[in-house]
């Protein structure tokens, strides 16, 4: 049964605030409500249902949300913003690059090879193409993303750059597949 003015879930209230933090390792984060009250519960698997191992400290995100006797927890995951953070550090790699040829390249599906947050990169296959894939952590925290789990499905628009084939921007697979349509 749903709640008939926001398609939520009976019991549950579509939320908007920012990720607090989160820890794929732990499995859980926390969200803070624009309008205030005690910290929201985020799950891993609440998260994985959306098409994301892992989201950005500081992302904007708008989620249902129910009360449990453990206190507020998110039950679906609606939308994710990347963080809007002015202090982001530049990326020289994409310098040489035309602003206009970064937004037209297409959305890839791809697959995790390996990512390690400490090292700040990882790389992926696109399918159907042996090349790696360079993704840098800038890159995936520009794209409202904190870590990459090996095997992980995602959709990557792809430049060729300085280090060779690069990931200019990483999606959620799912949210790839709703951008498309």
């Amino acid at each position: 049964m749903t709640d008939e003015l926001n398609d939520a879930p009976a019991g549950s209230d579509r939320v908007a605030g920012t990720v607090k933090w989160f820890d794929p390792v732990k499995g859980f984060g926390f969200v803070v409500s624009d309008a205030g009250g005690p910290d929201i519960l985020l799950h891993a698997n609440v998260l994985r249902n959306f098409g994301q191992s892992s989201v950005a400290d500081g992302a904007r995100i708008e989620v249902e949300v129910q009360a449990t006797a453990r206190g507020k927890q998110a039950s679906a995951v609606l939308a994710i913003q990347p963080p809007e953070d002015g202090e982001a550090a530049p990326l020289s790699d994409f310098d040489d690059l035309d602003p206009s040829v970064l937004e037209a390249a297409p959305l890839e599906p791809a697959r995790v090879k390996w990512f390690d947050k400490a090292k700040g990169f990882g790389f992926a296959n696109v399918f159907g193409r042996p090349e790696d894939i360079f993704i840098h952590v800038e890159v995936l925290r520009r794209s409202g993303l904190a870590d990459l789990q090996p095997g992980e499905a995602l959709c990557l628009r792809v430049v060729d750059g300085k280090r060779g084939r690069m990931a200019t921007e990483v999606t959620a697979w799912e949210a790839a597949l709703s951008q498309s349509s």
